[in-house]
């Protein structure tokens, strides 16, 4: 059988799977192991379970589950509730400042959490009915949410990156600081475009009658403020040589944990639980997929079709930034079907080799790379931010959802653009920090 006919047999098999609701983790581990069994007999099957464990044997897995924990003890607390109404007693004078407090606290509790599903959920079960209660279309107030939630896994610290930094063997310190400005940059042109559309429809324009005294307006700033701190301070110890990334999300976790349970006096066995058992889920979830991606790697450069690929991409006589446009498309339509830490885990090894040898900076693509994925995130058919959206406020339809959320994918298209045309916006931040990268 050529090369491009298992290729074929690979994709379609993939496809059927996904079709039909299989999960990720499942299906990749599934046509791996059927693939290895066709090409070299049954004997393949003695190697399975070494390979999927390489694929999860690295000490920087640990900082996963420990960033998962963090992020969930916040968002199990009412920290979102508090984030979205300290901005809104801020905000309350600006034409559509809800939406704006909404957007805010997206960017915001995504540094806590580094998760899109728990930002959506976190932020919109408040912000959602109250916008609507508002006089905001629902459009806007869902589209608004599912946008500002993709910010989960480009502002660090982001799960995803670290995926990203294991699976290319980059330094995830440099990648926390490579998202961070373009993640306040889509922050800011997400806020623009929500003051846009909110002035010109007139909207919000009610809450300029509203009052809210200074202490008022400071009334939630210190139940939140011990959370951010923890942010800036896990950055400083990653950045300063403190502690490894495993170490700094251990003490990350232990200590959000702690002000959950202080802050909110969360001191029912029931919350520490749940809490517990949201980081075990979405942990394992993650690993499975990890382990899986790793078999199917092995696989498909056991067929050479991987290898393929890449000299059929390296074949092409084009320009490196029509090379460039090929591959945003390709990330585009995989972000459509499968999740962000599947994507990376199988493309990420054979695309960077390449973009590397095309003079294209490996933590430059990592953010690229990364804003596809938010894209993927709020675009159907898998499109998870939609289906929390519709999960937490059903009345609002899945086409009114996604039909708010697109004037916001046309602004992540537009940040790739201009990221590829001022490439320093990502790099400036880790040059000036931790010096060139090697």
């Amino acid at each position: 059988m050529s090369v491009m006919m298992s290729g074929l047999m690979v994709l379609a098999a993939l496809l059927i799977l996904l079709a039909v609701g299989t999960p990720v983790g499942f299906t990749l581990g599934a046509i791996a192991v059927g693939a290895l069994v066709l090409t070299d007999g049954f004997d393949a099957v003695e190697g399975v379970a070494e390979t999927f464990f390489a694929g999860l044997a690295n000490f920087g897995m640990v900082s996963v589950p420990m960033f998962i924990l963090m992020g969930a003890a916040v968002a199990s607390s009412p920290a979102g509730k508090d984030l979205y109404e300290a901005l809104d007693r801020w905000l309350y004078r600006v034409p559509g400042g809800m939406v704006l407090s909404n957007i805010g606290a997206c960017a915001l509790f995504a540094a806590l959490s580094g998760s899109s599903p728990a930002t959506c959920a976190a932020i919109g079960k408040m912000g959602i009915p109250e916008m609507t209660n508002r006089g905001y279309p629902n459009t806007l107030a869902a589209g608004s949410i599912a946008a500002g939630g993709t910010l989960g896994i480009l502002i660090p610290p982001s799960v995803t990156m670290i995926v990203y930094g294991i699976a290319t063997e980059t330094s995830i310190g440099r990648l926390f600081l490579a998202g961070m400005i373009p993640g306040l940059m889509l922050t800011v042109m997400f806020m623009a475009w929500a003051l846009f559309d909110c002035w010109r429809r007139g909207l919000g324009l009610a809450d300029l009658t509203r009052r809210y005294s200074l202490r008022e307006r400071m009334q939630a700033l210190p139940r939140v403020l011990p959370f951010l701190l923890i942010v800036a301070l896990i950055l400083f110890v990653l950045y300063g040589g403190v502690a490894t990334p495993s170490e700094a999300a251990g003490a990350g976790a232990l200590i959000c944990l702690a002000l959950a349970i202080v802050i909110y006096r969360m001191w029912r066995v029931r919350p520490i639980v749940d809490i517990f058992r949201d980081t075990i889920r979405e942990s394992v979830m993650i690993m499975v997929i990890i382990g899986a991606a790793e078999l199917f790697s092995f696989a498909l450069s056991s067929m050479f079709i991987t290898q393929s690929i890449a000299d059929w991409i390296a074949g092409l006589d084009v320009n490196r930034w029509v090379l460039l446009a090929i591959i945003n498309v390709f990330l585009l339509v995989a972000g459509f079907f499968l999740p962000p830490v599947a994507i990376i885990l199988m493309t990420a090894p054979v695309l960077i080799p390449l973009l590397s040898s095309q003079g294209f900076d490996p933590y430059w693509f990592a953010v690229i790379l990364t804003i596809n994925m938010e894209i993927g995130l709020i675009t159907p058919p898998v499109g998870l931010n939609l289906y929390v959206i519709n999960s937490i406020a059903p009345q609002i339809t899945l086409r009114e959802v996604l039909v708010g959320s697109l004037p916001f994918v046309m602004l992540m298209i537009l940040a790739i653009v201009i990221l590829s045309i001022f490439p320093q916006i990502v790099t400036v931040l880790p040059d000036l920090v931790m010096g060139p990268a090697a």
